[in-house]
């Protein structure tokens, strides 16, 4: 058996403790004031590893030989010292430990695990105080695990085996109360008349629902993946005192537009939300002229023309409850999923530039554990603080650490936030003309490249149906993902390779990411025309013993999958060897009958018809009104303000205070294309309307973004 090996880094004797230094400062949010704290790198190490090898990995891997130590074991405590260690939790992600994995093998020829955490040497503290530090300052409980000792375990936790027989799901006879019931309790989030639609379908089959088939039907029907309250059908009345007679002339606005229905009671009906009004405009501008749209409402974002030769594409959505769980890595995988959109468009865009928005609580609304002042969060709810700082952490280092500049953002706080933060990440992307469309051809193999699979991420979909509630660190912990951004930047590396500087013909035919859905959205919509085989046992693992559903739904982040002629293969393997990228080939597109068919250890446990994944989910119904808010007439203040007390009051508020300490952690120059920086002015400490980027050195043409 082999034996772990525990290692400490820290800051040499006379070098500054920066991180020490930061939760001193931080502690005293939670009303605790450290005398001193001191901090190490814990590295825990399992594989067969020699004294000389030890030594090696310590000196010259594992610290910094200017400014750190590393030393074997645990180090004791200082006289009166509490200790707190951080570690992650088995199953969820840890970078650093990959990174180290990967260059100790390079080093010594070990092939060993690793595992990382950090320990807090707390001085001038008190038992319950050094716990509080632990569970709302230091570590959330969602993926870390604190213990007050040093952590020394004999072996490395093993996920439990799983057993591998195909499972059929009692549906067809259920009634209306039972399918709500398994909706919820299975986290397949689907409404009635939905769960109703995949009733009348099986039945038709006549046979029960596997259980990846359900799974997939959820992934595919989720609101993260089909946007369906946006497509949904609304009908809309306006009311209100003063607002019934216009409630008519809205009605003749409408009447005649295609996809409306004006009622006698002028009721207005829109049939698809989305393609009736922000589509339905875009296609209008395009039918009188505008010939510089290359792109529109397909694909994974959206491409206009920057000039003959060159498209630009911009992709931004949310992560909000992923975020209010775990905001470092919610935010990160949010923008991580918005730089593989754009690395996803067409056959490849490079990404040249991030953006954020983020709404939070009052920070000085809101109590934090143990300190005077504030109201007490809701259950389950994070301090808006706290949220705020992790979010711009976790797209800080994603976007860095790709070398991609964050230009522009903006932060919004407001109470209403405080339960639900809004997360946007955006990334903007410069792509070839040529390489705007891709198309899915029957026989291309289905390749994945980049991260492994785990059980991290299971159901990342359908959460975003859900409803928000106290309960959902408990009960969602297995839809929060730590991102790797170095693997995504193989990824990346890998992929601008394959696709091709030139002319010359790109090694794949399409291409999409892995997101949320996993294997499930990327290779269904990928194959929604021509049907695909997959073999789920092919895809690389994490650790061993998950199922074929959660290999199948699982979204792991860092992964792209593409659509590749079989002569092609080999080519697109070397350049993954030398980019040191995981290559897996999943199956091929094209089945008789355009079927979806998912094998594991060659037993067959899913088959689907494309159409009804795709086309058969009933649309919902939405009623929609507009009432004029009734505006209650102010009351005349007391006294007037001195007007200097009234600038340094409003300059003081958080949504006009300067953000200067947000965008000073940003690389915002990056790439070397960056011709207006964020923060502008004599001294660059003012914020500018817009920051102006030169996608294409020398050409003279810039995109200005702004929010």
């Amino acid at each position: 058996m082999s034996t772990i090996h525990r290692f400490e880094v820290t800051p040499k004797p006379g070098q500054a403790d920066p991180i020490g230094a930061g939760v001193m400062r931080d502690a005293a949010s939670l009303g605790v004031r450290p005398a001193q704290v001191r901090t190490a790198h814990v590295y825990l190490i399992e594989g067969d590893l020699s004294e000389a090898q030890r030594r090696a990995v310590a000196d010259q891997l594992l610290a910094d030989p200017v400014t750190e130590e590393a030393r074997a074991g645990a180090r004791a405590a200082e006289a009166g010292a509490r200790v707190i260690e951080v570690h992650p939790l088995p199953g969820v992600m840890d970078p650093v430990a990959q990174s180290v994995q990967e260059a100790l093998h390079e080093l010594t020829g070990v092939s060993a695990r690793v595992a990382t955490g950090w320990r807090y040497d707390v001085s001038g503290v008190s038992d319950d105080e050094a716990d509080r530090l632990g569970q709302r300052l230091l570590a959330n409980p969602v993926i870390h695990r604190v213990v007050r000792q040093p952590l020394h375990p004999d072996r490395f936790p093993r996920p439990a085996a799983h057993e591998h027989s195909v499972r059929s799901i009692p549906l067809i006879n259920l009634t209306d109360d039972e399918l709500i019931r398994l909706s919820r309790e299975a986290h397949l989030f689907l409404s009635l008349d939905e769960m109703k639609a995949i009733q009348g379908e099986y039945r038709r089959l006549g046979r029960e629902p596997r259980d990846i088939e359900l799974e997939t039907l959820a992934q595919t029907w989720s609101e993260h993946c089909v946007h369906k309250t946006l497509k949904s059908r609304i009908e809309y009345r306006a009311s209100g005192t003063g607002h019934q007679a216009s409630g008519a002339n809205e009605g003749i606005v409408w009447a005649g537009r295609p996809g409306h229905e004006v009622r006698a009671d002028g009721t207005v009906v829109i049939d698809n939300l989305l393609k009736r009004t922000v589509a339905a405009a875009t296609h209008e501008l395009i039918a009188d002229g505008i010939d510089w749209t290359l792109s529109v409402f397909k694909d994974n974002s959206g491409v206009i023309a920057l000039d003959d030769h060159h498209g630009v594409c911009i992709k931004v959505e949310t992560h909000n409850h992923p975020s209010a769980i775990e905001p470092y890595g919610g935010a990160a995988t949010g923008i991580g999923g918005c730089i593989r959109d754009v690395i996803g468009t067409g056959l490849g865009a490079q990404p040249i530039a991030s953006t954020d928005v983020f709404c939070v609580g009052l920070p000085a609304s809101w109590a934090a554990e143990g300190a005077p002042g504030g109201s007490p969060l809701p259950p389950g709810t994070l301090h808006p603080r706290r949220v705020l700082s992790q979010v711009v952490a976790g797209v800080r280092d994603y976007g860095n650490r790709m070398g991609i500049p964050t230009v522009n953002g903006a932060v919004y706080f407001d109470d209403r936030y405080v339960g639900n933060p809004l997360v946007y990440c955006g990334c903007i992307g410069l792509i070839p003309r040529h390489l705007v469309h891709g198309q899915v051809r029957t026989g291309d193999r289905i390749i994945a490249l980049g991260g492994r699979t785990g059980r991290d991420g299971i159901h990342g979909a359908t959460f975003s149906s859900a409803e928000l509630e106290h309960t959902a660190a408990d009960e969602f912990a297995h839809a929060v993902q730590i991102g790797n951004a170095i693997e995504e930047k193989r990824v990346l590396d890998a992929i601008m390779r394959a696709r091709g500087s030139g002319e010359a013909a790109p090694l794949f035919s399409a291409m999409t990411d892995c997101g949320a859905g996993g294997f499930s959205s990327a290779v269904g919509e990928m194959g929604k025309d021509l049907g695909a085989e997959v073999h789920l046992d092919r895809a690389p693992l994490k650790y061993p013993g998950l199922s074929y559903t959660e290999i199948w739904i699982s979204e792991a982040q860092e992964r792209m999958v593409l659509a590749v002629p079989p002569e092609s293969v080999a080519a697109l393997r070397a350049i993954c060897e030398e980019e040191q990228v995981e290559m897996a080939d999943l199956g091929h597109f094209g089945t008789p009958g355009g079927e979806l068919i998912l094998n594991f250890h060659g037993r067959e446990v899913g088959r689907m018809g494309m159409h009804f994944l795709h086309e058969g989910i009933p649309m919902p119904t939405r009623g929609a009104s507009w009432s004029p808010p009734a505006v209650a007439a102010g009351k005349p203040p007391r006294g007037r303000p001195h007007v200097k007390d009234a600038l340094f009051e409003l300059l003081a508020h958080p949504n006009i205070a300067s953000k200067q300490w947000i965008i000073r952690q940003y690389d915002h120059e990056v790439r070397g294309n960056t011709v207006l920086k964020p923060l502008v002015g004599p001294d660059q400490r003012g914020p500018g309307d817009a920051a102006v980027i030169e996608p294409v050195a020398g050409t003279r043409r810039g995109i200005a973004i702004g929010c």
